[in-house]
């Protein structure tokens, strides 16, 4: 939905101004429209919100009292040399700013922001304007909805810094008109190959939100194991799972599920099929081809071997059952059914395949197709959309349903190809969002293995990403955003935050912002240190994730972070 006519124009001067404000040193990401004075401003001790919204939902009414809490509890003081002693005499003469006032731009509906995060993708609105002004003691933020009020609570968080508990900035008189650039920004989370407790996925909930990102896409089972509880085989979890204490409950999947909408991200849970599904043998190996066959290398990517056996009518029927279940207790509108890298000689040399495609007179190419499109009509007559891998339509030429989403994973180059196919799609090429590549081989007897997609990807490789990279204007459309992954083969509870943050607020800003600065420049070069200051920015919000309890790793010395610009190489 776009922003109203108001916000718009007021968008439009607020871009020209934009690099004229220091201001835009504190935020990630960068908001669309921004301006700021040079007045410093403080809190007030007794700083409150107020909601100008009759029968306000109960998760705005929350998000506002999470927002007054880390404003009281925040003790991220300034990156300067000297830290919040540097500003202590300015704070001292700082204006004092009372209260915040939250409205909904007249004529829209106040829904909660549960509801608003589970509209269809392309429905929802996030856009807001907050104003902050050195002649009145009250701010105001206004929004289309309750899930664009959320967004301008984040910023708003973002603005203020801490000295010995008085929370200031120095740049008075903000205004800011913002709205992201695509629909779609998100974390693509494996809790398959090494389980993660709830309190883990909810602490990245967290901090995902801080971010603006707006999806988690929830690879929640592989080969390796079957954490899902599913109510209609609940044999799948129970001897497909690491162990009893390894897996996601119905009553944990609703608390995340509602943990994540209440601040503002949508859950697309994958169900990876018909490759990545040796788990589902443990308890039904009648379904498996090429159950842990060896050598591993030949029937699969990665061990254990083991793939659905496509040409099965139980196949079919399972599937049918399973996809239903699942959808049955997911609020959002879209769902991923997967289907990356499924192995041909897995069903070429499975006797049970063989004679079942003889008895049919099809080829695997016909079951193929079948099994996609019964579980793509499995997700349409749930009312959402289907999600598929980009190599199941690229190499395999799957028949898809019209507005299917695929995953561009394998390299940023397959976009051009998908979109010839006229196929909405989010980017997660492997050559630039892979957070797991860089740490070298995971499997054994293999003393010089790489990663397969080596390097390591830094926040500045992922930061550097265009959307709109070898696609026509005409194009544009087809694309609804992006996400960076986590393959768990090396990453655990015990490496979680440090892996992801602050790297993932790369692809963070690149979908909020779009293919260039809101002024039309590239986010690199002379912008990464002047302008918009990236690197300082997201040292900054490093910084502020750690103050919050999230152990992000440091991007530079302290030294360096304190002296934005003296680090880089032509400095």
């Amino acid at each position: 939905m776009a922003i109203s006519s108001r916000l718009s124009f007021r968008l439009s001067l607020l871009i020209i101004v934009l690099y004229s404000s220091s201001l835009a040193a504190s935020l990630w990401p960068i908001p669309v429209g921004l301006s700021s004075g040079s007045s410093p401003m403080k809190l007030s001790p007794d700083f409150s919100m107020h909601l100008k919204i009759p029968h306000a939902p109960a998760d705005l009414l929350s998000a506002v009292s999470r927002t007054t809490s880390r404003l009281r509890t925040d003790r991220f003081e300034r990156l300067v040399h000297g830290r919040g002693a540097a500003d202590i005499d300015q704070v001292r003469k700082a204006h004092t700013l009372t209260s915040l006032e939250l409205s909904i731009t007249p004529g829209f509906p106040v829904r909660s922001i549960a509801d608003e995060v589970n509209r269809p993708i392309d429905a929802k609105s996030e856009s807001y304007s907050l104003s902050i002004l050195q002649n009145r003691t009250t701010a105001e933020l206004a929004a289309n909805s309750t899930l664009g009020l959320l967004r301008g609570l984040t910023t708003f968080e973002q603005l203020w810094y801490d000295y010995d508990g008085t929370k200031y900035t120095l740049e008075g008189d903000v205004e800011i008109v913002d709205q992201p650039a695509f629909p779609y920004r998100g974390f693509s989370f494996d809790t398959s190959r090494n389980f993660y407790p709830v309190a883990d996925i909810l602490r990245t909930l967290n901090a995902m939100s801080w971010v603006k990102l707006s999806v988690l896409y929830w690879h929640i089972i592989d080969s390796q194991s079957f954490p899902l509880e599913v109510s209609a085989f609940p044999e799948l979890s129970a001897k497909g799972a690491y162990s009893a204490d390894e897996i996601y409950t119905q009553d944990d999947i609703k608390t995340i599920l509602q943990y994540a909408n209440e601040r503002g991200i949508d859950v697309v849970m994958e169900l990876d099929s018909p490759g990545h599904t040796t788990a589902i043998g443990a308890a039904h190996p009648e379904l498996l081809a090429c159950a842990s066959k060896s050598p591993w290398s030949k029937y699969a990517s990665e061990p254990p071997a083991g793939q659905l056996r496509i040409a099965s009518p139980s196949t079919l029927s399972f599937a049918r059952t399973f996809f239903d279940s699942v959808a049955s207790m997911l609020p959002g509108t879209m769902l991923s059914s997967g289907g990356d890298e499924v192995n041909l000689p897995c069903w070429e040399e499975d006797e049970e395949t063989q004679a079942d495609l003889a008895q049919r007179n099809i080829t695997i190419a016909d079951a193929l197709n079948e099994y996609i499109q019964t579980v793509q009509s499995v997700i349409k007559a749930h009312g959402k959309t289907p999600f598929i891998k980009s190599d199941m339509v690229l190499t395999h030429n799957a028949p898809v349903v019209n507005d299917t989403v695929a995953v561009v994973w394998q390299t940023s180059e397959d976009a051009a190809a998908v979109a010839e196919r006229n196929l909405r799609f989010i980017h997660q090429p492997s050559n630039y969002f892979y957070l797991d590549c860089g740490a070298g081989d995971w499997l054994g007897n293999n003393v010089l293995g790489n990663s397969w997609c080596d390097p390591f990807k830094t926040w500045q490789r992922a930061y550097s990403f265009d959307p709109f990279a070898n696609l026509t204007a005409e194009q544009h459309h087809l694309v609804l955003g992006g996400q960076m992954p986590l393959w768990s083969e090396q990453s655990s509870p015990e490496n979680l935050d440090s892996i992801v943050w602050p790297r993932l607020a790369a692809a963070a800003e690149v979908f909020w912002t779009g293919a260039t600065l809101p002024d039309g420049a590239p986010r690199l070069g002379n912008n990464a240190t002047s302008g918009t200051r990236a690197f300082e920015r997201l040292n900054e919000l490093r910084y502020r994730l750690v103050d919050r309890g999230v152990r992000a790793i440091a991007l530079q010395p302290k030294w360096c972070a304190l002296r934005p610009g003296e680090c880089d190489v032509d400095s």
